[in-house]
């Protein structure tokens, strides 16, 4: 059974996510229980710290999107299925700053929530797999933005915070119902 995904206002989405020094069966675990957790919520991203975990840990699977994104994994360009779903310890994210682009993103923290966000279209990123090989991934579009919105999780960073005023004030109610609800969850 995969974890349960925790929702806006539990406090362990604002922390910065604890490195991870050891890559062990456990580590393996957790990373393979939270690619069932995204699955079954149908996400393309999901940080640890959505499942209660305060570490630099994160997955990714793309395979079943239309999006249309370019990749460059270790120097090479592999098919998506021979890496995805690809987990992600301990990144690094270097953004080309421009261009930047707005698009519509949800949050599977944030059930029924979307909004735009403006966000670079290129990134690099180094970091190590579940085993703790080390690896650098070049990306842009959706599965750059993905890994942005991912490790912003990892620092205790939200999509709403990056959302501009006007959207975000769009949302508040939601916002709010969303914060009474995960009071009243954690009552129970």
């Amino acid at each position: 059974m995969p974890p349960p995904i925790v929702h806006f206002n539990d406090p362990v989405l604002r922390k910065k996510g604890a490195k991870v020094a050891v890559f062990d069966r456990a580590l393996q675990g957790l990373a393979a229980d939270m690619v069932d957790a995204m699955h079954r919520a149908h996400g393309i991203g999901l940080a640890a710290h959505q499942i209660g975990q305060a570490l630099q840990l994160c997955v990714v699977d793309l395979r079943e999107t239309r999006s249309d994104f370019d990749w460059e994994l270790d120097g090479a360009r592999p098919p998506l299925e021979l890496f995805m779903p690809m987990v992600i310890v301990n990144p690094d994210v270097t953004a080309v700053p421009e261009p930047q682009f707005a698009a519509e993103e949800g949050c599977l923290s944030f059930p029924g929530i979307n909004g735009d966000v403006l966000r670079p279209d290129e990134v690099t990123v180094k970091y190590q797999d579940e085993n703790g090989t080390p690896h650098t991934l070049r990306c842009n579009g959706l599965f750059a933005r993905c890994i942005q919105h991912e490790a912003d999780h990892l620092n205790g960073v939200l999509f709403i915070d990056r959302m501009d005023s006007t959207t975000k004030k769009r949302l508040e109610p939601q916002l709010k119902e969303l914060k009474r609800q995960t009071r009243e969850a954690a009552k129970k």
